[in-house]
């Protein structure tokens, strides 16, 4: 009993050394635990920063001198090719498809898609004293108080009975944000009403529709302080706010500013209308490039810019709605030398722009081509803060925390990395092999029709290093690199997660065991 007693003290011992020192190691640059926030634009592609493509028709100096002064990575991807689900993985470091949400979005109406007793970031992040915030675009779901029995709440031309007046349910607060103002779904998805720490601001009293295609929203409820134009300005505002109160705090902070922009409805303000040369896009592109100096520059106003680490990203590629063909009329192609855009499994619908600054504790003007995924933010925080993370959270989350501290890892960093199309379609990277177990985007680029599917091989197998636009699927001359790819890819699917553990379960009735490609 003694010899049980003497093993139980030392792995005890073992384990506060451990902690102890992670939490060394966490603060080690600066010696208090940095501010973090994180800016998530939406539908920004690759090439739409330019220090990501050189042949860019515009400058976005702003985000430009964070990746100058920080570390860009240049194989960076979200966990899926449209909004919801990457949101998903980033705020619960697991990826979209082991949710209740196999494929498409959620609209503005639709429930809490996280589930109650999952742990997330910002959760991990309160148990490390810091203060949590949101401002944004939300868009995972919130349970509103319907009045009567709706139907058919997750389409998005849904529009329910709403009781405006009570508080919602399932949101953001209930997730580990201490302060969160925002909206429920996207910003062409009613309703149009702003939500703060629980409770809609005001009660929507009139419809408003817009049908241009580039201004475009769907009709539904607006409430008189919601001006469309203005939601970016406002929220930068919100913001900023945030910043200056918790500055005066002490206690370090998370800001999680999802930005609205530039999805649609594209609505830059007078003074950027313009500004790119290019069209409305380029525009709203550079408005967004101009709210990320705004915050640079509310961090220095109260001094505590070195010691706060700023990720700027993307949640997915551009949209067609940017209208490729009018950018390239001006030398310009948000999806950079890749193929396809949102919502497809190409890589124009998942690689994004990701730049990570840190005065304090990251030295300036690296680069990494490590490949890494927005799941992955919460591991690295975890690591960064001294936070924990048990079994069954965080089951997709590799920390890139050594990549930005130059310190010796084990390459690579992630075994694989697995991505999702709008439609559900599966694709997998490992090292410069990629495999898309589907004949076509998956999304909304060619090919996507019956027609165009029907005469094409069920899997595309590109080498990424030799081919980034995937022009040559290689899928008949390497049959042992698909069966290997597949394989893989079902491991990590059948066992719940795809980091080292305990097997997990997925959510949902969705039985993977019987999806047609597993028998191919």
């Amino acid at each position: 009993m003694l010899y049980k007693k003497e093993i139980l003290v030392f792995l005890l011992l073992i384990f506060v050394i451990l902690v102890s020192s992670i939490q060394i190691f966490a603060v080690q640059s600066g010696g208090d635990p940095p501010n973090i926030i994180v800016i998530l634009a939406d539908d920004l592609g690759y090439g739409d920063i330019s220090s990501f493509n050189e042949n860019a028709a515009f400058k976005t100096p702003n985000v430009d001198k964070l990746a100058e002064a920080g570390m860009k990575f240049t194989d960076a991807h979200t966990s899926s090719a449209v909004c919801t689900p990457t949101r998903y993985g980033l705020l619960t470091g697991r990826y979209n498809w082991r949710s209740t949400l196999k494929k498409f979005v959620l609209s503005g109406y639709s429930k809490s898609l996280i589930k109650n007793e999952r742990l997330t970031l910002p959760e991990m992040l309160q148990e490390q004293n810091y203060h949590t915030g949101f401002v944004g675009k939300w868009h995972l779901g919130w349970n509103w108080t319907f009045t009567g029995e709706p139907e058919n709440i997750d389409a998005l031309n849904s529009r329910p009975g709403v009781d405006f007046k009570e508080p919602i349910k399932n949101g953001p607060g209930d997730h580990g944000l201490d302060y969160s103002f925002g909206f429920s779904g996207s910003l062409d998805m009613p309703p149009y009403v702003y939500v703060e720490n629980g409770l809609p601001t005001a009660v929507p009293t009139e419809e408003t529709v817009n049908y241009d295609e580039k201004g475009f929203w769907r009709k539904g409820l607006t409430a008189p302080d919601f001006d469309h134009t203005m939601v970016l300005p406002d929220l930068t505002d919100r913001s900023i706010s945030y910043i200056d109160r918790r500055a005066e705090s002490g206690q370090p902070f998370f800001l999680y500013f999802a930005l609205p922009a530039p999805h649609t409805p594209i609505l830059p303000t007078t003074e950027f209308i313009g500004s790119s040369n290019a069209n409305l896009y380029g525009d709203f592109v550079l408005q967004v490039d101009h709210l990320v100096g705004q915050i640079v520059d509310a961090l220095e106003s109260k001094n505590i810019r070195e010691n706060t680490m700023i990720i700027f990203t993307s949640d997915n590629g551009a949209s067609p709605r940017s209208d490729f063909e009018e950018l390239a009329q001006a030398g310009h192609d948000p999806s950079y030398i890749y193929r396809g855009h949102k919502a497809d499994i190409y890589e124009g619908g998942h690689r994004v722009p990701f730049v990570v600054n840190w005065p304090d504790g990251i030295d300036g003007g690296l680069t990494s081509d490590e490949t890494i995924s927005t799941v992955d933010l919460m591991a690295t925080f975890a690591d960064l803060t001294g936070g924990f993370l048990p079994e069954n959270a965080g089951e997709d989350s590799y920390s890139f925390l050594p990549v930005l501290m130059q310190q010796e890892y084990e390459k690579p960093l992630r075994e694989a990395t697995v991505f999702h199309s709008l439609a559900g379609r599966f694709a997998i990277k490992k090292g410069d092999w990629k495999l898309i177990l589907w004949p076509g985007s998956g999304g909304w680029s060619y090919p996507n029709t019956e027609d165009e599917l029907r005469r094409l091989p069920l899997f595309q197998l590109y080498n990424l290093e030799q081919d980034p636009s995937e022009e040559n699927n290689l899928v008949h001359l390497y049959p042992d690199k698909v069966k290997e790819l597949k394989e893989l890819l079902e491991e990590y699917i059948l066992s719940g997660r795809s980091t080292p553990g305990e097997p997990q379960e997925n959510d949902g009735s969705e039985r993977w065991a019987e999806l047609d490609w597993m028998d191919f």
